[in-house]
């Protein structure tokens, strides 16, 4: 697999051998999310206080968008990457700003699904966006895995997983995922083309409406100008907001 960095109009691009975007970094704004499914993959914030996550856990690094976010956005959380291939983590610092502190950002080379299983520690929030060069992630979307991101979950613990498919259908991944999280799970197309994002809990915690989820979009914006209010528009157009409240 060749790694490639590609730059237009003040964008910088990871490749992966292929047209296929793997991840972007704005470069006059090397710490905000750039990519539309990333900004996404932010929506667990909205979910609970500024202070939270304290663990997290990331499967795939690519361009280092999430993990720099969060290492600028939220200073408290302690953030283990797994990252199947060391030349990313390399061409992540080299090209895209990724930050060299071991304190805060704990990179390790390896399968994730073999992490996963290995794993004995619980984690706030998981984050899941690992794929090849043809954009296949193999053990990432499969019954087992999900089930052993449940296990490495706090009991308030939320995953996230970028589902990325050609097809654009995304009802076996939300299956299996609904199978491992006992329904628990939700997944929305993402404005990116080919992406949908996924949420997963085990908590059983009081559902938010619509009203609160924006309110906390709102605090979020307020902080750190990332904007998910139009994500929020698209799901209450969705059945995951019926009735006014986040149906998780």
């Amino acid at each position: 697999m060749n790694i490639d960095v590609s730059e237009e109009a003040g964008v910088r691009y990871l490749h992966f051998g292929s047209s296929w975007i793997q991840g972007a970094m704005r470069i006059a704004r090397p710490f905000a999310l750039e990519l539309d499914y990333t900004r996404e993959m932010m929506l667990p914030l909205l979910l609970h206080d500024d202070d939270w996550p304290r663990k997290v856990l990331l499967v795939g690094l690519g361009a280092a968008s999430v993990t720099k976010f969060l290492y600028r956005h939220r200073p408290l959380a302690k953030q283990t990457v797994i990252e199947i291939d060391p030349r990313v983590t390399a061409a992540a610092r080299q090209f895209f700003r990724l930050p060299d502190d071991p304190a805060r950002i704990d990179i390790r080379h390896g399968d994730g699904a073999d992490f996963m299983i290995r794993s004995k520690l619980r984690y706030d929030l998981i984050l899941v966006d690992g794929f090849d060069a043809d954009a296949r992630v193999g053990r990432l979307d499969t019954l087992p895995f999900y089930l052993d991101c449940r296990a490495r979950l706090a009991s308030d613990g939320l995953l996230c997983v970028n589902l990325l498919s050609r097809r654009k259908d995304f009802s076996k991944s939300v299956r299996r995922l609904e199978e491992a999280f006992e329904g628990r799970a939700i997944a929305f197309p993402s404005c990116d083309s080919g992406n949908a994002i996924a949420i997963s809990t085990i908590g059983v915690s009081p559902a938010p409406t619509l009203e609160e989820l924006k309110a906390a979009a709102k605090n979020l914006k307020a902080k750190t100008g990332l904007n998910l209010l139009p994500t929020l528009t698209r799901l209450a157009q969705s059945r995951h907001l019926a009735g006014g409240m986040l149906q998780l």
